[in-house]
């Protein structure tokens, strides 16, 4: 199978190993079609997770750049990983995706996405040792995702799951979990049309499985949510990581189409 495209990828404007130019020539490389970027959000709370706000800027004419240069080789979109707790101007983005990295506890913004000692401490400290409480925070956190910008992807919508493969911070198998779970995406559908499997946790060495689960993916799938494939990269060897083991876990739970992204909007494509 031939994939299109990915539009979750970061470059030296967050967090991201290269350079944007950098970054295309490994994508047609690789045979994409296309490829979106998705800078991280300017958090002045998280400076050294985001892209400042002149770089924000920068960013936004380079990639327009890129896409004159290379027009007829690859097509470039320009996106925004939006963090839900961001202040920032929105316009100017072919496509955003919705994400949430912090909780906001006691008017401090606590970062999650960390090590897993991290994970460990913020569980400790902010909720008495209970995992299950860091979960439904979470997730009470992402179901708001909607009241502070509109979105079109749902980016890595268990990310609290990172770690869940080797260490055991909640029962993910727990009805209770998993009711937290998807209360959070009732409160997202028909707000946000589109959602992506990840394997960014599997490049970085903390998953073998793409998220999210499948339990997740069964409900987006009845309820009408398109499907799309990212690696979330961070270095461009990984640009297309376990995109065949994401095709397979959709096909699994009853997809039979991704979407990818063009000049015209969202378009489906088969699967097989």
């Amino acid at each position: 199978m031939k994939y299109y495209q990915n539009l979750h990828t970061h470059t030296t404007y967050c967090d991201g190993k290269d350079s944007v130019e950098g970054m295309i020539e490994k994508a047609i490389a690789l045979g994409f079609d296309s490829v979106g970027f998705s800078g991280h959000s300017y958090m002045f709370y998280a400076p050294d997770h985001s892209m400042s706000l002149e770089g924000t800027e920068q960013y936004k004419k380079e990639v327009r750049a890129m896409k004159e240069k290379y027009k007829g080789q690859i097509d470039i979109f320009c996106g925004l990983e939006f963090d839900m707790y961001s202040e920032i101007d929105l316009s100017g983005y072919d496509y955003m995706i919705g994400t949430a990295h912090y909780l906001l506890i006691d008017g401090k913004h606590v970062g999650f996405d960390r090590t897993a000692p991290v994970v460990a401490g913020i569980i400790k400290d902010y909720f008495g040792g209970d995992g299950m409480k860091y979960a439904k925070a979470y997730y009470e956190t992402l179901a708001q995702l909607p009241n502070f910008a509109k979105t079109d992807i749902l980016g890595h919508a268990d990310l609290i799951c990172k770690f869940s493969e080797k260490e055991n911070f909640f029962d993910i198998d727990s009805p209770i979990y998993q009711k937290y779970a998807l209360d959070a995406l009732e409160a997202l559908t028909g707000k946000i049309p589109f959602f992506e499997v990840n394997t960014g946790a599997i490049s970085r060495g903390y998953r073998t499985t793409p998220y999210p689960h499948p339990f997740i993916l069964k409900y987006l799938k009845e309820h009408g949510w398109g499907a799309c494939i990212s690696s979330d990269c961070h270095d461009g060897n990984f640009l297309k990581q376990s995109f065949d083991d994401s095709a397979e876990l959709l096909k699994s739970v009853g997809f039979k189409e991704i979407y990818i992204l063009k000049d015209s909007g969202f378009e489906a494509v088969g699967l097989d």
